[in-house]
C-alpha cells in the first residue's frame, strides 16, 4: 500500500504485541506503531485483521462503524461481526505472492458494506496483485484451498521433479536452473494466449516425449492426487475456526 502509493504512510497504524515497527523507519517515519489493538481501531476508518484464526480471540477491538477487513482463514463474516461489533466486514484471503506483487486475492463482503467501501477494498488488494470479489462464503473458503495457499503447490512439483533429476544424475546447480525453467517460467504460457487445454491436448497431439510424460503422469493418479489435495484443504479451510461451532458468539465485543 505504501510503494504504491496507495495510502500515505501518515494514515497508516500498525498495532502488534511488541510495539516494534516492521517496516523501515528511515523509509516510512510517519507510519504510527502502537501495542494497543483499540488504539488503532479509534484513529483508524479501516481496520485490517492479520492474525492467526485462534488468536481472534484475544484481539479484543470494538469497532462499530468501521470497515473491518479480515485476513483470517476460516473465520466467518458473522464471527468477524460478532467479535468486532463490525457490521462492515469483508473477509478476503491472499497468498503470499503478495511479497512480489502477485498475489490473487478473492474476497467476500457482509450487506452492510457499501459499494465505496468495495471499491476501496478492490484497489486496495490490486495493490499487491489481482483481486475478485466472491459471493458465497462457501467460495471463498475454497479458494482459501486453493489459491490461499500461494506458492506451496508448485513448490511441492518442483521438489519432485528436483528430486528426480537429482537421482538421474544431474548437477544440483542445473537440476535446479532446469526445475525452476518448467515451474516458473514455461508455466507463464498458461494463461497467455493458450489455454489448459488447448495446451495440453497441442502438446499430447504431438506425440513425443512430453506427451510420453504427460499421460503416464495421468495414469498414475496425479489428477486424483490433485483433486483428493484440495478436497482435504477445503475441509480444513471450512472448519479450522475456533468459532466454526459458537452460533451464539455470547463472548464477543458486540454482547459485552
Amino acid at each position: 500500500m505504501l510503494d504504491k502509493t496507495f495510502i500515505h504512510p501518515g494514515s497508516l497504524v500498525l498495532s502488534n504485541r511488541s510495539a516494534r515497527n516492521p517496516l523501515p523507519s528511515a523509509k516510512w517515519p510517519q507510519v504510527t506503531v502502537t501495542r494497543n489493538n483499540q488504539e488503532l481501531v479509534e484513529r483508524c476508518d479501516v481496520v485490517i485483521v492479520a492474525v492467526r484464526p485462534e488468536q481472534f480471540a484475544d484481539v479484543e477491538i470494538f469497532a462499530e462503524d468501521k470497515l473491518v477487513i479480515s485476513l483470517m482463514a476460516g473465520v466467518s463474516l458473522r464471527s468477524v461481526a460478532a467479535y468486532t461489533a463490525s457490521r462492515q466486514v469483508i473477509r478476503a484471503m491472499p497468498n503470499a505472492a503478495a511479497e512480489i506483487g502477485k498475489s490473487y486475492t478473492p474476497w467476500l463482503a457482509a450487506k452492510g458494506v457499501t459499494d465505496e467501501q468495495k471499491a476501496f477494498a478492490q484497489r486496495l488488494f490490486e495493490t499487491f496483485g489481482s483481486a475478485d470479489e466472491v459471493f458465497t462464503e462457501n467460495h471463498l473458503n475454497y479458494l482459501t484451498a486453493l489459491v490461499g495457499t500461494g506458492p506451496a503447490y508448485p513448490a511441492l512439483l518442483a521438489r519432485s521433479m528436483l528430486e528426480h533429476a537429482l537421482n538421474s544424475g544431474l548437477p544440483p546447480v542445473i537440476a535446479r536452473r532446469a526445475v525452476n525453467a518448467v515451474v516458473v517460467d514455461a508455466s507463464q504460457l498458461i494463461g497467455n494466449g493458450h489455454s489448459v487445454d488447448e495446451l495440453l491436448q497441442t502438446l499430447i497431439d504431438y506425440r513425443g516425449v512430453t506427451a510420453a510424460g504427460l499421460e503416464a503422469m495421468i495414469a498414475g493418479g496425479f489428477d486424483k492426487t490433485i483433486k483428493a489435495g484440495l478436497d482435504s484443504a477445503t475441509s480444513v479451510a471450512c472448519s479450522m475456526s475456533p468459532f466454526a461451532h459458537s452460533a451464539d458468539m455470547k463472548e464477543g465485543p458486540m454482547t459485552r
